[in-house]
């Protein structure tokens, strides 16, 4: 380990580069940063996320916020896919490498889709926040609310990505940089809802964080249906149409995906367990 870290430190820009060139080439981001918010229940959260689509709503209540490059292109025939990245343990750092995890993955109009979330941890001196600063940039990231290297001292970063069909790069759809990422209680919930593909349409992709012991989350259709998720039973796999709770590497929240059936979108979402 000492080898490794003394030999990056002297890794040049091109080196780096070189390493991180087909990563950046696989970033799609989205437009500039809009959002409409949504607060309810008992105890009004005042996290924020950011957003990259014109088109999104972010959701936030309780009743007791990049990019994930890496997304793996399947065929749509394989059943299932195993998570890049088991949980890592504490004392591992992930500074200028992301944790990356999926969180769905499934078929739509006969084409496949995904969601997938990367983690960077919070850098803890100047040298980490310089490096993590120019890794996302080899990443084609932009952090939220961090114009310099500094901004990230001490800030835990994550990106979500969709991708669908044969498009060639994921697209960052909900990302955040915060100093205090806390773990949610009872039925807290922070979520998003997203068209499938493009920046316009209707908004059938919620995307969602959760306690760690939430058991049930239940998202409202406009049509009147419903879809219930929870905690998958096979944390290091994702199978083709499974829609789950499930843990992300680095994340101290859970996390879940649904999809609206077609020629419908969303309504509500609630953890109903």
């Amino acid at each position: 380990m000492g080898a490794d870290r003394e030999m990056n430190q002297h890794m040049t820009d091109s080196d780096i580069a070189l390493l991180l060139a087909d990563a950046a080439d696989g970033v799609e981001i989205g437009i500039a940063p809009t959002q409409a918010v949504i607060r309810g229940g008992r105890r009004r959260r005042a996290r924020r996320w950011a957003v990259a689509s014109a088109a999104a709503l972010v959701i936030a209540g309780s009743t007791g916020t990049l990019a994930a490059a890496g997304l793996m292109h399947g065929d749509g025939n394989s059943p299932s896919r195993v998570a890049t990245q088991p949980p890592a343990p504490k004392e591992q750092r992930h500074v200028d490498e992301p944790q990356t995890s999926p969180l769905a993955i499934g078929m739509d109009h006969g084409k496949q889709w995904e969601v997938d979330i990367q983690v960077w941890d919070a850098p803890r001196n100047k040298a980490e926040a310089e490096a993590q600063f120019a890794a996302m940039a080899l990443y084609g990231l932009s952090p939220a609310d961090a114009s310099h290297a500094s901004d990230l001292l001490g800030k835990t970063s994550f990106f979500v990505t969709r991708l669908y069909g044969d498009a060639s790069r994921p697209k960052t759809v909900m990302f955040d940089t915060v100093k205090h990422w806390g773990a949610m209680a009872g039925k807290d919930y922070e979520a998003g809802a997203f068209p499938l593909t493009g920046n316009d349409g209707p908004q059938r992709l919620v995307i969602g964080q959760v306690a760690k012991t939430a058991r049930e989350v239940t998202c409202r259709w406009k049509d009147g249906t419903s879809t219930v998720v929870r905690p998958t039973s096979d944390p290091g796999s994702i199978n083709m149409g499974d829609e789950n709770i499930r843990q992300a590497a680095g994340s101290p929240v859970n996390w879940f995906v649904c999809l609206a059936p077609k020629d419908t979108s969303y309504k509500s979402v609630e953890v109903t367990k």
